[in-house]
């Protein structure tokens, strides 16, 4: 029975890259555990865990055991390092600082031991960890894990996406209306692809209009926050497939460099809020927020 983690670093919303990770392990995993790497306190973000989890409840991804977080597990990890003779240097790299609290390397591999980890997949930025993670789990008496390393996605420069870049995180994708259900199965799509990737907003979008066209009246309306009662007292025609095209998300709004936390849609409903045709009768509904 494959037992896999998918370990994100608690520094705010998932990056498209880390989700495309989560996403491949839980289709390949069995048994998943979520893990919270947050031995780098400097990169900790306050909110950073809550967010990750927000994003994975959305995308549909859930888990097995944890969140457990690394920090909490500290002693346990120099148990471990104690127990097997283990150096402060192992092959050159720091296993725990100077005041004591260990690195990510010891506390990765002590993790994936415990918790019996039969499979790690993860970025191929993650690589060059291969060979001290497969001799520190030799020292402490474990058999490593299997590893796969999957490629990158990246910008059409074929450079790292940033995430302050449009739609590079979930909450971007989130927030100007992509559906969840478009964003996984994307995702899914890719699988683990062995060289880099382009992002493709374009193919999102295009899954997006598949999922909204599959939906029905009632649950296209909720979708969108237009009452249904709106959208049926319209005097111009609006099937399914009509409504989806006017409705189905533009790119990523953008406004001084920084995300506009709200939705854009291309095209507008034909009673929309302010037409004559509906004046007085459409109304909105809250945002979920999904």
């Amino acid at each position: 029975m494959p037992r896999v983690r998918f370990a994100p670093s608690p520094t705010g919303t998932l990056h498209v890259g880390n989700a495309m990770s989560a996403v491949a392990n839980r289709r390949f995993g069995d048994w998943m555990l979520l893990r919270i790497d947050d031995t780098d306190v400097a990169r900790n973000l306050p909110g950073g865990e809550e967010a990750i989890l927000e994003d994975l409840r959305w995308l549909g991804i859930d888990w097995d055991d944890g969140p457990i977080r690394q920090s909490d597990r500290a002693e346990r990890h120099l148990e471990a390092a104690r127990a097997a003779g283990l150096p402060q240097r192992f092959d050159g790299v720091m296993l725990w600082r100077d005041e004591g609290t260990p690195t990510f390397h010891l506390a990765s591999v002590v993790d994936d031991m415990d918790y019996e980890i039969t499979h790690v997949i993860r970025g191929s930025d993650h690589r060059a960890n291969e060979e001290l993670h497969a001799a520190l789990h030799e020292a402490l008496g474990s058999r490593p894990p299997e590893v796969i390393h999957h490629g990158l996605l990246v910008g059409a420069d074929g450079k790292k996406l940033s995430k302050r870049a449009a739609g590079t995180t979930i909450a971007s994708l989130r927030d100007a209306g992509y559906p969840a259900e478009a964003v996984r199965a994307y995702f899914e799509e890719l699988g683990l692809p062995r060289h880099d990737v382009h992002l493709d907003l374009e193919r999102v979008r295009s899954l997006s209009v598949d999922v909204l066209g599959a939906l029905d009246d009632s649950a296209l309306a909720d979708r969108v926050g237009v009452a249904v009662e709106a959208a049926r007292s319209c005097a111009a025609p609006t099937t399914s497939s009509r409504l989806v095209r006017s409705r189905a998300p533009s790119s990523i709004p953008r406004e001084n460099g920084r995300h506009r936390a709200r939705r854009r849609w291309s095209g507008s409903w034909s009673c929309g809020p302010g037409s004559p045709r509906c004046s007085g009768r459409t109304r909105r509904r809250p945002s979920s927020g999904s």
